[in-house]
């Protein structure tokens, strides 16, 4: 029993506080390189917001979504219709990332084609220069319900900071997965921010607030949890 109890003890202390990582270092690189591998279990690198709508309720969870402008009737609508796109697209999920997810996908590549990465590999210029940029996030928008391909340009993508300063994204892209389906578009927005510019620590909860195309007044504030993952 008391062997047992060590034994628990040591691997919740061994397991990697969790919290965004603005900056790769040798603890943390270890720790996903060697999840990679087998070699422990994988590290969290990741976090994903199931936005989808069952039972009148977001999967996510009740509060994960808020109206930040346009009343609570946005949110009520979006529950009540969730593929009524005919006040604009919907968000299916929302993902966030850093430098460790990237790396963990350099290790499981590296294991696939037969090759060790080490510690010092993975962190020198030549796989970091692969990576995000010190300091950056990704936040991955999955969207459905778009009246065109060239309505993704008009999201508004919003990081709340701490004085309640709207912080806009460093920059933004998309996923090569936009198709066409009924009459309208999915797929998944892209955007890069610097968090620690505008104030926010590595494992705060941060309020990320979206306005969609739609020509309404109806404006969202998702709730984020940056001390979820790696």
């Amino acid at each position: 029993m008391r062997k047992l109890l060590l034994l628990s003890l040591t691997a919740a202390l061994s397991a990697p506080a969790l919290a965004w990582v603005p900056k790769l270092e040798d603890t943390t690189a270890k720790n996903v390189i060697d999840g990679a591998y087998g070699r422990r279990d994988p590290v969290t690198t990741y976090q994903t917001l199931d936005l989808s709508v069952k039972d009148g309720k977001f999967a996510a969870g009740d509060g994960v979504v808020r109206a930040f402008d346009g009343g609570d009737a946005c949110v009520a609508d979006w529950l009540a219709a969730p593929t009524d796109y005919g006040k604009g697209s919907r968000l299916g999920s929302v993902t966030l990332s850093g430098q460790a997810d990237q790396l963990y996908f350099q290790a499981v590549d590296a294991r696939d084609s037969f090759k060790n990465l080490s510690v010092k590999d993975a962190l020198g210029a030549d796989y970091a220069g692969k990576r995000l940029a010190d300091g950056e996030l990704r936040v991955d928008i999955a969207v459905r319900g778009l009246p065109s391909e060239k309505a993704r340009d008009a999201y508004l993508v919003r990081l709340k900071a701490p004085d309640g300063k709207m912080v806009a994204p460093a920059r933004r892209s998309y996923v090569s997965d936009f198709k066409q389906d009924g009459g309208t578009w999915s797929g998944t927005l892209v955007y890069y921010f610097k968090p620690l510019e505008a104030g926010l620590g590595a494992s705060d909860k941060v309020e990320m607030l979206v306005r969609t195309e739609a020509d309404t007044s109806c404006a969202y504030s998702v709730s984020l949890n940056l001390g979820s993952f790696n």
